[in-house]
């Protein structure tokens, strides 16, 4: 049984609505403080995880890690909290976008245990890859990924991460140091490799082609939209939002302030809060 990191905040009187809180690549569910009161004041529930490998849940290794047992957490969380027979609003980034994608699948063919999904809110990490450069790195360090992974430290870890930050939004040292922190916890540094491998495998190998059954949904398509900061080296603009729209035509759009980047809800919290609620309160 692996242990989960997760937080779970009681917020909106008068509310019944349920948001679930899925994080990206290599950080945690901290991704989210910055906009997480915000939320409190508009659903009934907000919840967030950090996935297996991930932050301050278990990283255990040797162990196959894939977008399928993600999947399969997030359904399990909200069954344990009791919660499988509401409708759940996702709101993802990057891998947590690929992760939003499988449980939408699953929802969409009425997958024993899925969950209800009332809305989905993808951002910065839909096409072509979700990933930031630092697994670009180790992908391409090969058999010396592993050797890199031991030898990361926090000087290579907040450059890799500073990377996908705009220069004008770049984290403080104080906040580079609490996300380097979550990696360490458990010796995160040492399952990164198998966590990019397993995570590419499976965007090549299945998510992709599920976007055109997107289209498809009996989920209606007016509650699907993405948030996106136009400077993303790993989606870079405009090439990305062009095959999003080519691909989800009838997905709505929200496109943040020309600086911001791969992290939109740390770089510019309160765009990104404003763009997502005028989302969810548009239906």
């Amino acid at each position: 049984m692996l242990a989960l990191g997760s937080c779970d905040s009681t917020g909106a009187v008068g509310s019944s609505d349920i948001v679930v809180l899925l994080h990206g690549f290599p950080t945690s569910s901290y991704d989210w403080c910055k906009i997480w009161e915000g939320l409190t004041q508009r659903f009934h529930r907000v919840i967030a995880l950090d996935f297996v490998g991930f932050g301050f849940s278990d990283k255990p290794r040797p162990h196959r890690y894939s977008i399928f047992e993600q999947a399969s957490i997030v359904e399990g969380l909200v069954r344990h909290l009791g919660l499988h027979h509401q409708r759940i609003n996702l709101l993802s980034h990057d891998y947590g976008d690929t992760v939003a994608q499988e449980l939408l699948h699953r929802y969409e063919h009425n997958k024993t245990g899925s969950i209800l999904i009332n809305s989905l809110c993808l951002s910065n990490g839909v096409v072509p890859s979700p990933f930031s450069l630092l697994p670009k790195i180790l992908k391409d360090g090969g058999l010396l990924s592993p050797v890199i992974t031991r030898l990361m430290n926090f000087f290579f870890f907040s450059r890799g991460l500073g990377a996908v930050f705009g220069p004008y939004t770049q984290p403080s040292p104080a906040e580079y140091w609490d996300m380097w922190t979550a990696v360490r916890t458990n010796d995160g540094n040492l399952v990164v490799d198998s966590v990019t491998f397993a995570s590419s495998t499976a965007v090549v190998g299945s998510s992709v082609p599920k976007y055109p059954q997107l289209l498809k949904s009996h989920v209606r398509v007016s509650v699907v939209h993405l948030i996106y900061g136009p400077l993303d080296p790993v989606n870079p603009h405009p090439e990305f939002l062009q095959l999003y729209k080519k691909v989800l035509p009838m997905s709505t759009v929200s496109v943040l302030d020309d600086h911001i980047s791969h992290y939109p809800q740390l770089e510019d919290p309160t765009g990104f809060l404003n763009a997502y609620l005028n989302f969810i309160n548009s239906f």
